[in-house]
């Protein structure tokens, strides 16, 4: 496919924003279609929130009701994203999906630069943020898009794929 994948939007029922997106990842893994819908995207935005007198950042989704999808436009993908458990339809006239324009992307404050990374798959990387903070693995996998690494920590002796954040580690 010669072609770039395009950003599309789909509408779900509200407060099912994050149950489509993980039923969308789950259909692509089982359907093997990694090549066709390449990102599922649940936008969101940091508040400052109050609750009790205390001021507590939380994060809201962006867009109430509705998912990005990064994907390649065919009866088959158009299909299994349109009868996933939650969704409604694609935006676009009469459901006809219809891909977002690099300036509405941007003006979503979807970044569409590939960000580098000082890692290669291979490296040896230490965890600097959350449950598995001081932790040391190899990196395996590299999503730059997402913004994510999939580095082999060992939990209990064992080798265990963990999903990071490019912020959450430095290499050694």
């Amino acid at each position: 496919m010669s072609e770039e994948a395009k950003w599309y939007v789909v509408h779900t029922y509200s407060g099912y924003e994050n149950k489509v997106k993980a039923n969308i990842e789950k259909l692509v893994e089982n359907r093997k279609l990694h090549d066709q819908i390449v990102e599922v995207v649940v936008p969101l935005h940091r508040v400052l929130e109050e609750k009790n007198g205390a001021r507590k950042e939380v994060e809201k989704k962006l867009f109430p009701g509705y998912v990005l999808l990064k994907m390649f436009m065919n009866d088959d993908t158009w299909y299994v994203v349109r009868n996933t458990r939650g969704v409604t339809g694609f935006v676009g006239p009469g459901s006809k999906p219809v891909p977002l324009s690099e300036a509405e992307i941007r003006a979503m404050g979807i970044d569409l630069e590939v960000v580098e990374i000082g890692v290669s798959i291979g490296d040896a990387v230490r965890v600097t943020d959350g449950p598995f903070e001081g932790s040391v693995g190899i990196v395996k996998e590299i999503h730059e898009h997402k913004r994510t690494v999939i580095v082999n920590l060992s939990i209990f002796g064992r080798d265990t794929p963990v999903e990071l954040d490019f912020t959450k580690m430095v290499e050694l």
